[in-house]
């Protein structure tokens, strides 16, 4: 598993689930039901204080597990996005396949 964090773009269902991206220059199709959960971050080290009721997108950080292709003949790319709420902010933080690649 490949870990690291880069700025990717990000195109959506009006219900807010990742339907393409493009990364590296190419654009993926999501190919199976992404999964979204949060996970704590440390809010503090970017905000100088946090509201009451502002919880998600500031303490919290939506993630997303995607399986994503390049086309219907590509294998499926297992990847993990996380977004910023309130910025829209799109990173691609982890490659699960990453080491599968380069056997």
């Amino acid at each position: 598993m490949g870990v690291f964090s880069e700025a990717i773009e990000v195109v959506c269902s009006p219900a807010g689930q990742p339907l393409r991206l493009t990364w590296g220059g190419r654009t993926y199709k999501v190919g199976a039901d992404p999964v979204r959960w949060y996970e704590r971050r440390n809010w503090w080290e970017e905000e100088t204080r946090a509201e009451r009721g502002h919880g998600a997108g500031l303490v919290d950080t939506e993630i997303w597990r995607v399986q994503a292709r390049v086309n219907d003949r590509s294998d499926l790319r297992t990847l993990d996005l996380s977004h910023h709420v309130r910025s829209d902010r799109w990173r691609l933080i982890r490659i699960h396949d990453a080491l599968r690649d380069s056997a």
